[in-house]
């Protein structure tokens, strides 16, 4: 199991660390920070209250028969051709 180290740097302090990474860390550091964005944002969207709101209406017009899904869509215009 690797050691967690945790720091407190300034961003500038931070921004010269990185400054000294050669391509390929950079790189590795950039995914790193892209998939915690990602998960951090998608953490925030499942939790707002007005897209839970908007899930349940569309879900809502889905059980209706008001709305169709991208790919029911394509399925009835391919059998129409």
């Amino acid at each position: 199991m690797p050691a967690i180290v945790k720091l407190q740097l300034s961003l500038q302090a931070f921004a010269q660390a990185i400054s000294s990474l050669d391509l390929e860390e950079k790189r590795q550091l950039q995914e790193i920070i892209e998939q915690q964005i990602f998960e951090a944002e998608e953490a925030q969207y499942e939790d707002d209250v007005e897209t839970q709101e908007e899930i349940k209406v569309i879900r809502a017009e889905y059980a209706l028969g008001e709305s169709i899904t991208i790919d029911e869509y394509f399925k009835n215009r391919s059998n129409q051709a």
